[in-house]
C-alpha cells in the first residue's frame, strides 16, 4: 500500500508532470496504452497544457514521502473559440485530474479535487466542469464530490459542480 502523501500548489515547472497526468487520465482503463507522444500531440489534450502556467491556470500536485509527484489536478480557462471536452460556458474553468495507478483508490484524487474546488470557489468561480468517459471508476468520485452530469455525450459526459 502506498505511503502517505501531501499536496502542494502546482508551479510552472510542473508542466511535464501535468502532461504525464493527462496520459494517465487518457489511459485509465486496465491495459490502456495510448503512447505519451500521441496523447501530448493531440490538440484535444494539448490545449490543457500549452503555455502552462498562464495567469488564469491553477492546480495542485500530490507528492509522496520521497517528494515524488503522484497525482495532479488543475483547471484552465479555455476560450469559446477553442473549447475543451468539458466546455459549458465562458467563465467556467475546466478541470483535469490524473493520478498514478498505484496511488488510485488511496484518497489522492479526492484530496486534489477538494483542494482545487476550494481554490476555484475562493477565486470567485460559481461552477467548475470536467469531462469523464463512461465506465471510468472516477465517475463515482465526481458524483460523491457534488458533480452532476449536465451534457451527456457519446462515450463521455460533461459534469459540473456548483461552487456557491
Amino acid at each position: 500500500m502506498p505511503a502517505s502523501f501531501s499536496i502542494r500548489p502546482a508551479v510552472q515547472a510542473d508542466g511535464a508532470f501535468l502532461a504525464d497526468m493527462i496520459v494517465e487520465a487518457v489511459n485509465w482503463r486496465q491495459g490502456g496504452a495510448r503512447p505519451r507522444f500521441d496523447v501530448i500531440a493531440d490538440p484535444d489534450y494539448r490545449r490543457y497544457l500549452a503555455g502552462w502556467m498562464r495567469p488564469s491556470d491553477a492546480g495542485f500536485v500530490a507528492v509522496d514521502g520521497h517528494d515524488e509527484s503522484v497525482g495532479a489536478a488543475w483547471y484552465r480557462m479555455l476560450p469559446r473559440t477553442d473549447p475543451g471536452f468539458a466546455h459549458v460556458g465562458t467563465g467556467v474553468p475546466e478541470l483535469i485530474i490524473g493520478v498514478r495507478p498505484i496511488w488510485r483508490a488511496h484518497g489522492v484524487g479526492r484530496a486534489l479535487l477538494q483542494r482545487l474546488c476550494d481554490l476555484a470557489r475562493a477565486q470567485g468561480f460559481a461552477r467548475i466542469s470536467l469531462s469523464v468517459e463512461r465506465g471510468n471508476f472516477a465517475y463515482t468520485l465526481y458524483r460523491t464530490e457534488g458533480f452532476a452530469v449536465t451534457q451527456p455525450g457519446v462515450g463521455r459526459d460533461t459534469m459540473v459542480k456548483r461552487l456557491r
